[in-house]
């Protein structure tokens, strides 16, 4: 009975990691959305200002 409770613990335990790393992993990859995103807006602007002072 006692090792019983030890293992339902232990996957309770390892299951509530993965989540996290699922959650963290998830959190990452939207910044890196976001991150590109943004890359992409600034180079498009720099590109306007550029040719607004080229005219």
């Amino acid at each position: 009975m006692q090792k019983r409770v030890i293992k339902l613990g232990m996957l309770a335990l390892m299951l509530s990691f993965l989540t996290g790393c699922e959650a963290i992993g998830d959190i990452f990859q939207a910044g890196m959305s976001v991150g590109i995103i943004l890359v992409i807006v600034v180079v498009v602007i720099i590109i306007w200002v550029i040719s607004k002072f080229r005219k």
